[in-house]
């Protein structure tokens, strides 16, 4: 709104650039979770919406996270909100990048919310069943990958997949892109989901991804850039940098609050949603590899799961002490805080490296 209205003044186009409404946005979004996060919390508080951690199968992590008792959930919204109100006031909202991140930040926010109340209104369920969860985020990956199919094809590396290091081997997914987008923006969503376990993790985590895309989606939108450094140009990516760098602030802001002792929680309302705009951000700047390095905890965190049930279930053992792979690293003697930084560092270097690999 205010992007559009400062636009049309010529004596104020700072505002036109990309780099001062980044930082706008930043700024803006980071002081809508302070100050919306404190009264927030409070409300939650006041309703009692509070964390049950006996919802899980181990006595020990009972025992570990018994202090987290009652702590309030569902502070996704906090989030959520701050970006929304910062992408509504310095996005260029005639962007069909930015209209398609809303719609997804929306639906993922709405379904992790619906998910949280079931959690908290019945004693003895744990959420929406994971098949009504897959189905909604199957239906959202499909949606966003038949848009972005017909939207891609009117460009020459529209379905091609992009790897890194590999500048002339770009295979074309045809219509099975629309497949590889469902599957990519349901297994995001999901592996964020399942970082979200220990004070500041999964919201640190995705900073540090929000501040890597931020970068990339700017020289994605730039002509000079992206035939320098041979990636796709992405006509209107370039915008894509503000909604990211209001994820940022946003994250910022709610770290406040989320950092050990915690003294709100994500819920799924959050960790969904946060998945699902990361891996969309991803895909329509076309690097979907550099996002699985990125984001490497949490792939790390989801494949941990995977193999934990596969190995269970045919031989009766676990490969790790706890899944996911945070609560191994518990179960170890490591503390949460230690855990959580340590996983910040290793996704700093695996975004710093991946900018050698683009």
């Amino acid at each position: 709104m205010l992007y559009h209205l400062f636009s049309s003044v010529s004596s104020l186009e700072i505002f036109k650039y990309i780099s001062s409404r980044s930082c706008l946005a930043a700024f803006t979004a980071f002081c809508i979770s302070i100050f919306f996060g404190q009264w927030f919390i409070k409300r939650l508080r006041a309703l009692k919406v509070g964390e049950d951690t006996s919802k899980t199968d181990s006595e020990e992590l009972k025992r570990m996270h018994s202090d987290k008792k009652n702590t309030p959930t569902m502070g996704g919204i906090i989030v959520i909100a701050a970006i929304v109100v910062s992408t509504l006031l310095w996005c260029n909202l005639y962007n069909e990048y930015i209209l398609l991140l809303l719609f997804t930040l929306i639906w993922f926010g709405v379904l992790g919310f619906i998910d949280d109340y079931i959690k908290l209104t019945q004693s003895k369920a744990a959420g929406l069943t994971d098949i009504s969860k897959l189905l909604f985020q199957s239906a959202l990956g499909l949606i966003l990958g038949l848009i972005l199919y017909f939207h891609m094809k009117k460009f020459t590396w529209g379905t091609h997949l992009v790897i890194p290091l590999m500048k002339d081997f770009q295979p074309d997914l045809g219509p099975f892109y629309v497949i590889v987008v469902a599957f990519f923006i349901v297994g995001m969503s999901n592996a964020v989901n399942l970082t979200d376990g220990l004070d500041g993790l999964a919201i640190g985590c995705g900073i540090i991804a929000g501040i890597a895309f931020a970068i990339i989606a700017y020289l994605s939108g730039r002509v000079d850039f992206s035939d320098y450094l041979r990636i796709p140009y992405i006509p209107g990516s370039g915008e894509l940098s503000v909604f990211c760098a209001a994820l940022v602030g946003g994250g910022l802001g709610f770290l406040w609050y989320n950092c050990f002792p915690a003294q709100v929680f994500m819920g799924d309302t959050g960790s969904l949603t946060l998945g699902g705009v990361l891996g969309l951000v991803a895909i329509i700047v076309k690097q979907e590899v550099l996002m699985i390095i990125i984001g490497g905890i949490f792939i790390a965190e989801a494949v941990s799961v995977l193999m934990q049930v596969s190995f269970y279930k045919m031989t009766k053992k676990r490969i790790f002490r706890c899944a996911p792979l945070h609560h191994h690293f518990q179960f170890k003697g490591w503390h949460e805080s230690k855990v959580t930084i340590r996983f910040w560092v290793i996704t700093a270097l695996l975004a710093v490296g991946s900018f050698m690999l683009l």
